[in-house]
C-alpha cells in the first residue's frame, strides 16, 4: 500500500546537516522548486518576498486583459492548491519549515488581491502592493498568528509535518491578503 506522505512529498534521500541554500541549480532540480521559488524571483539575496510580489504584479498586468474573471478565479484556486504542494516539497528539500526564498505564497496571495481590487488603476495597484507587503513583512495580529501556527511542527516526529509546513507557508500570506482587502474595502467605503 502506498504511503500518503510519499505521494504528497517525495523523500529526501540524503540528509546533510543544516538547511539547503537555494541556487539556480537547486531550483532547476525539481519542477516544484521552480514554482515555489517564483521562477527565480525567490533567489533574490535581498527581499525575496518583495521580489516575488513584484513578479506576481508584473505577470498580473501582462495577463489581466487576456483572462476572463472565471479564468482568473480558477488560476488562483489552482495556484493556492498547487502552491501548498510545491511549498511543502521545496521546504522539505531545503530542510526548513518556512524558507524566505519560497515566494509562491506571495504570488498566489497577491494575485488574489489584485483580482479582487480590479478594476483599478496603477495607483490602486500600488496601494494594494504597499498594504500587502506591510501585512506580509510586519505580520501584525492575525498574520503573526497564521505565520506561527505551523512553525512548531517537528519533521522527525510528525509524519505530516511537511504537509503542515506547506500549508503554513501559504496561510500567512492568504491572511495578509485578507487584511489588505479589508483595509481597501474600508477605505473605499469611507
Amino acid at each position: 500500500m502506498l504511503d500518503p506522505e510519499s505521494v504528497f512529498v517525495p523523500p529526501v534521500t540524503a540528509r546533510p546537516l543544516g538547511p539547503v541554500v537555494p541556487t539556480g541549480r537547486f531550483m532547476m532540480a525539481h519542477p516544484a522548486h521552480v514554482m515555489a521559488l517564483g521562477f527565480g524571483s525567490g533567489l533574490s539575496p535581498k527581499a525575496p518576498g518583495t521580489m516575488g510580489t513584484l513578479w506576481a504584479w508584473a505577470l498580473f498586468v501582462l495577463l489581466q486583459d487576456r483572462l476572463t474573471e472565471s479564468q482568473w478565479g480558477w488560476l488562483i484556486v489552482v495556484s493556492i492548491l498547487a502552491g501548498w504542494w510545491v511549498c511543502a516539497v521545496t521546504a522539505r528539500h531545503m530542510r526548513t519549515l518556512d524558507p524566505s526564498s519560497i515566494v509562491w505564497d506571495e504570488i498566489a496571495a497577491f494575485w488574489l488581491v489584485l483580482w479582487l481590487v480590479s478594476p483599478t488603476d496603477f495607483w490602486g495597484q500600488l496601494a494594494a502592493f504597499a498594504l500587502f507587503r506591510y501585512f506580509d513583512a510586519v505580520k501584525p495580529g492575525p498574520v503573526a498568528w497564521a505565520d506561527q501556527l505551523y512553525h512548531q511542527v517537528d519533521p522527525s516526529t510528525d509524519p505530516g509535518a511537511w504537509r503542515k509546513a506547506g500549508w503554513g507557508i501559504m496561510l500567512d500570506d492568504l491572511v495578509a491578503a485578507f487584511c489588505t482587502l479589508l483595509v481597501i474595502a474600508l477605505w473605499r467605503t469611507w
